[in-house]
């Protein structure tokens, strides 16, 4: 590549000068090439040690005047043919035009020039790609490609200088990390070490410190573990390393592959060597943290944060903290964890104003909502751009807002928001419970009513706090509380939020105000308001649409909380049924998970259907990422927290609850949940409380608080059984004693009631306490528990679908359990390798996590393509490949373009294992249709046509022939055809159970082959046998048996094609017995060492040339192979006149090879392409002629060195560690150090 000029003041260190003319030098690196010694090797070690940019280029060239002792780079390469071609280029452009000029300095400007001319135009059509990527980044991406073998599809993120521990050895080097792989590459004293590891492998990663490492990266594979250090930065290397295994992780577990977001800001010059990608990276993960902490809808995009003060009116002071801007909304979090947040959407704001600035108050901005609130920054850094950014994204805020006051449910404290947002919120006080939803649904939904608001209310009545005594001033102190609350800090979505806030939420929310403040603390209030009319729609939408989901919701119905009077009715039911069944409309991927009915009968009691449906997006889309899936991983990932937690803060407990499996019992109950199929559901109802304010933290810490108080009880335990028991009783007992409500009975209670009941347990005093134990969680380390449990629960599931995988093949196939797991690892290896790099393929389409795990991963044809040649014993030089083709289409039974792990070891299995005969049966099949494409030419075609008929010309026969296996189907068409009267049942169930029966393909069963499927099988005989230490000798025996092939082929024609009727392939019929021709007495004798094989009796019928055609099944695809037919060689006249010299001059001329046989015969082949002839000329092929298996069986058992050939053990273990190799793309000069750094 042509590289801008820079001063080199001492050009022969360390390099050889190769080529010279008075202006230019060619050099070559020292060590790079032939020789070099001690002095290369140095070289090269300190090039991989110290340069910044990977690897120096080998070659370079250097512009030089006469009388300068200054030298220029000009241009530099990784292969002598890229620096030659440079080279040229100058001598036949600029040598002429520098001899003109008498100035050395004018020379050197010049080439300058010249150089920079040529580099802008390079560039220049790079530039539209939006290729932003700086020269050196660059540069090493390159490098990254060449070393690894990578495509150029494949996206380096960022690398750094570090070392590699091979045992205790450090190897410095240079550590790439691109979006699919995690590669490293060191050259030390010529020892080198290449790495590739694929981040979907990974199951463990982990920054360490111990007394063998210093400060390092630990990477785990299923295979090997790997340590880095000395890293220059090792935080920023870690958190990159986390984030594209977390998106490697999100790929398994729903295909979702990394796409660039291009919608992020872009900065206004890129950062010297930071790709677009590590940029987007970062950006992406702001994003996340920025919603996770202010809990906001999952499209919202950080615009960018800054540091200011916030003026809190509550407490008269200037809080420090930082302020967040996207594209809806303005954020504020205080430096102090619990002084105050805020969330302003843009939708409120109706003033924003620079006010004068002071020495008390430097550059403040006022912003003021529709809610009469004015919220005061100050200390702002850049006011006037951050006024503009505000601006400008208020000018996009839609004209009509809706949603009406900031207040959110502000009309009334006791009244929730009505049902369409778009409503004025002045609703009645009491709506009438049978306005249907929103007002936009027909008759459909008129039968099934649902309440404006929480079905509480409706089924709770409206007794007036006095009526209920002490809990009634309990519960009238709290709401005056919140009353309080609001008028201090504010009230809706623009509340300041304290550590007060979280006192009075711990104290327990009001029933009155519970709905109103979940919809704020999650976050679902924000989503509802900007999407009106959306719930309403989906409702209409999946009226009457069935769908697996649908029917699990109708069959939990009725087990949500069958306890309360609310969901004893139809109102309840229905509103529960069209609650969930939208969701499952709106989110397919999740549809409907059981514990999601619990969770959403508990808010449909607090909150209108509306609510509640955006409250259940919340928890399952954002406060419990993955919970609800089909494999419930999130849940399985936060299993595995509370059980790191367990270990921590009560150690003596964890390896008893480990001993007893208690953990994995108990904790996905209580988290599907939120513990509200566990505790009764007034006590529960705090904690939810809690959980939407807090999130999953405040379930970890009652979890851990549970298993503190039962210490000595679950110590003591026996078994599991008696574990439950004890944890049971205890849940069962939580009480709430300030609940306003009437208590419903808890089911669980019933069963675990035993004679004397333990003591109750206040529910306030249990989060007191976790509180005070436990409270030492944090978010932001409980989202890095979350990532390192994840690459566990996902790999532990990624190894049971393998093992699932494994179970469904049968057991005679031949492989061992192991050889199964490898080759399962490399098809998987495969299919991913299309999704990242796959484009268009079909096999790059989103994989769905609920097909069966047998049909979750599936290649194509170019892909079997390249496993079958790095796999196949059959190795055939340039003609594999068409074999390949021809074995995928055999195993796609179904004609989808696509195989799946089971087909893939069937056809592999068919080379491996097994006696000749299979083999050999494997072989002739992929020489017949469907194996042989439709290209082929015309006479294959003809062949398939007359199998056709005579199957059709059997039917007399079938009735006799129906236990034969593999033809139950067509037999049963026709019969239908017939017009026969419909069999009964027991007929069809006979079927059925014949069809179960695993059937056992007979030799007799493989319909007969033509005489250009023979040659094309000759010829992939012919160049299997190429390289093999026997390889004359099997030319010589195979030339022998295509000899003899022939001839019975030419013999068994006389008996099958009586005078007067026009000739079919093998269509003789029973009754008439050829008379026995000497020409076939060699194929006679061959029959007997056939007799140990079951079919061996087909020996029998051998000579009468008659195939057992009534059972075959004929492919309808035509046949041959499209690069021009050998076998069109053989003329009639030549086969009848002299048959033994023709065959054997064709087949057997000398070591003949594949392409010499396709060569020849293009002339001929595209004859036969044409219309069918109607009589046989010179140039056709035989179509009267064929053969069947069991006589190629004969003749090739004649041939001892052809059955040591197909006997020959082969292990495919050894084939499958290379093929890892190729997949994993070691570099071919990396073999010094392999067997250490291979997995």
């Amino acid at each position: 590549m042509w590289l801008g000029p820079e001063e080199v003041l001492v050009a022969n260190a360390l390099w050889v000068t190769e080529r010279a003319n008075p202006f230019f030098v060619l050099q070559r690196r020292r060590g790079h090439g032939k020789g070099g010694g001690l002095t290369g090797l140095l070289v090269g070690t300190l090039d991989v040690v110290l340069d910044s940019s990977a690897r120096v280029a080998p070659y370079r060239i250097l512009h030089q005047t006469q009388d300068s002792q200054v030298y220029w780079t000009v241009a530099c390469g990784s292969s002598r043919r890229e620096i030659t071609k440079h080279w040229e280029w100058l001598e036949n452009n600029l040598l002429q035009t520098l001899s003109i000029f008498d100035n050395e300095e004018d020379i050197t400007t010049f080439v300058k020039g010249k150089i920079h001319g040529i580099i802008a135009e390079e560039n220049k059509n790079l530039q539209p790609q939006g290729d932003e990527d700086p020269g050196k980044f660059k540069e090493a991406e390159l490098k990254m490609r060449k070393q690894f073998g990578m495509p150029e599809g494949e996206k380096l993120v960022n690398y750094y200088s570090c070392s590699y521990w091979k045992g205790r050895v450090p190897r410095q080097g240079w550590l790439y990390l691109s979006v699919n792989h995690l590669c490293f590459y060191s050259f030390l004293l010529g020892k080198e070490v290449s790495l590739v590891v694929q981040w979907v492998d990974v199951t463990r990663l982990e920054k360490n410190a111990t007394l063998l490492f210093p400060e390092s990266i630990r990477v785990d594979t299923r295979d090997q573990e790997l340590f880095f250090s000395m890293f220059l930065n090792i935080g920023e290397t870690f958190k990159l390393m986390e984030q594209l295994a977390n998106l490697a992780m999100r790929q398994l577990l729903d295909s979702e592959g990394f796409l660039e977001e291009k919608a992020l800001p872009r900065p206004t010059r890129p950062h010297r060597n930071i790709s677009a990608l590590k940029r987007d990276l970062d950006a992406r993960a702001k994003n996340e943290c920025y919603r996770a902490t202010f809990r906001l809808p999952r499209d919202e995009r950080l615009d960018g944060h800054t540091g200011c003060t916030l003026w809190t009116p509550f407490n008269k002071l200037h809080i420090p903290g930082q302020m967040f801007i996207s594209s809806n909304y303005i954020c504020f979090a205080s430096k102090e964890e619990d002084a105050c947040h805020l969330i302003i959407p843009l939708r409120e704001v109706t003033i924003v104003e620079k006010a004068d600035s002071s020495s008390v108050l430097p550059s403040p901005l006022s912003i003021s909502t529709k809610s009469k609130m004015t919220f005061l920054f100050a200390n702002l850094k850049d006011r006037d751009f951050l006024v503009q950014r505000i601006s400008d994204f208020l000018q996009k805020m839609p004209s009509k807002q809706p949603g009406g006051s900031g207040g959110g449910r502000k009309a009334s404290t006791t009244d929730p928001a009505p049902e369409h947002p778009l409503a004025p919120a002045e609703a009645t006080d009491q709506p009438s419970p049978t306005t249907p939803l929103g007002g936009r649904q027909g008759s459909s939904v008129q039968e099934a009513p649902t309440a404006s608001q929480g079905l509480l209310k409706l089924f709770q009545g409206n007794s007036p706090m006095e009526d209920l005594g002490a809990k009634g001033a309990k519960e009238k102190m709290k709401e005056e509380s919140w009353d309080i609350h609001f008028f201090e800090y504010g009230r809706g979505v623009c509340m300041y939020r304290t550590a007060k806030t979280r006192e009075l939420v711990l104290k327990g929310i009001p029933e009155s105000l519970r709905g109103e403040l979940w919809l704020l603390f999650s976050g679902a209030w924000n989503e509802m308001v900007t999407h009106p009319g959306y719930y309403a729609e989906l409702v209409e939408k999946s009226m009457g649409k069935y769908s697996l989901a649908t029917e699990e919701i109708e069959r939990d119905l009725h087990r949500s909380m069958p306890e309360h009077p609310a969901f004893q009715n139809e109102l309840g039911i229905a509103a529960l049924r069209r609650v969930l069944t939208a969701y499952a409309f709106r989110n397919p991927t999740i549809g409907y998970c059981q514990a999601m009915n619990i969770v959403t009968s508990v808010l449909l009691l607090y909150g209108s259907e509306e609510e509640a449906f955006w409250l259940l997006v919340a928890l399952c889309e954002r406060m419990l990422p993955d919970y609800y899936n089909t494999r419930v991983v999130g849940a399985l990932v936060d299993q595995g927290i509370f059980e790191e937690l367990t270990r921590d803060f009560l150690p003596q407990l964890s390896e008893k609850m480990q001993d007893l499996g208690v953990i994995s019992s108990i904790s996905l109950s209580w988290f599907l949940t939120l513990f509200l199929s566990v505790m009764p559901f007034e006590s529960a109802v705090v904690i939810v409380d809690c959980f939407f304010y807090e999130g999953i933290k405040v379930i970890l810490q009652v979890a851990l608080a549970i298993l503190d108080a039962n210490m000595e009880q679950l110590l003591g335990c026996g078994d599991e059984g008696e574990a439950m028991t004890v944890l049971g009783r205890y849940l069962d007992n939580v009480v709430n004693k300030q609940s306003v409500s009437p208590p419903i009975p808890h089911l669980h209670a019933l069963l675990t009631s035993g004679d004397d009941p333990p003591a109750e347990v206040d529910i306030f005093d249990l989060l007191k306490v976790s509180y005070e134990k436990f409270s030492s969680l944090r978010a932001d380390d409980i989202e890095q528990m979350r990532f390192k449990q994840r690459l566990k629960v996902i790999q532990s599931l990624e190894d049971t679908a393998k093992r699932s995988v494994v179970r469904a093949i049968p057991g005679d196939i031949g492989f061992s359990i192991e050889e199964l797991e490898d080759l399962y690892m490399v098809f998987k290896a495969k299919h991913l390798a299309s999704q990242y790099w796959g484009g268009s393929r079909p096999t790059a389409v989103r994989r769905d996590p609920s097909l069966p795990y047998l049909e979750q991963y599936r290649i194509d044809a170019s892909q079997f393509r390249e496993l079958f040649t790095s796999l196949t014993p059959w190795a055939c030089g340039a003609h594999t490949p068409v074999l390949a083709g021809r074995m995928f289409r055999l195993l796609d039974e179904n004609r989808d373009s696509l195989i799946n792990f089971k087909e893939f070891v069937m056809g592999m299995s068919g080379m491996y294992h097994g006696d000749l005969t299979d083999k050999l049966k494997a072989l002739y099949k992929l020489h017949l249709p469907p194996a042989l494409s439709p290209e082929e030419a015309e006479s294959a075609l003809e062949a398939t046509h007359y199998f056709t008929e005579d199957s059709s010309s059997e039917e007399t026969l079938r009735q006799e022939e129906q236990e034969r296996g593999g033809n139950e189907d067509s037999q049963e068409k026709r019969g239908e055809e017939k017009g026969t009267s419909p069999p009964d049942y027991r007929h069809y169930l006979r079927l059925w159970a014949k069809e179960k029966e695993v059937q056992k393909e007979t030799i007799k069963d493989l319909p007969k082959m033509n005489q250009e499927q023979f040659i094309e099988l000759c010829k992939t005989l012919y160049n299997m046998f190429s390289e093999d230490p026997m390889e004359q000798a099997l030319y010589h025996a195979i030339a022998t048996v295509a000899s003899l092939l022939l001839r019975i082929g030419e013999v068994g024609k006389k008996f099958s094609a009586p005078p007067g009727r026009k000739p079919r392939a093998g269509a003789a019929e029973e009754d008439e017995p050829p008379a026995p021709d000497p020409t076939q007495d060699p194929a006679l004798e061959l029959q007997p060492p056939a007799a140990g094989d079951p079919q061996a009796k087909a020996g029998g019928d051998t000579h009468l040339g008659k195939a057992p055609q009534e059972t075959q099944v004929v492919g309808d695809a035509g046949s041959g192979e499209g690069r021009g037919s050998p076998s069109q060689l053989l003329s009639d006249d030549e086969t009848k006149d002299d048959m033994s010299m023709s065959s054997y001059s064709v087949v057997s001329t000398g070591s003949l090879q594949c392409e010499d046989l396709a060569d020849d015969t293009v002339l001929v082949g595209a004859e036969a392409r044409g219309p069918p002839a109607p009589t046989r000329g010179g140039g056709t092929v035989d179509t009267d002629w064929c053969i069947s298996f069991e006589q190629i069986l004969a003749s090739i058992l004649t041939e001892s060195v052809l059955v040591n050939f197909f006997e020959k053990r082969v292990d495919i273990g050894l084939k499958i560690k290379d093929q890892k190799k190729v997949e994993r793309q070691f570099s071919t000069s990396s073999d010094l150090e392999q067997s250490g750094v291979s997995g």
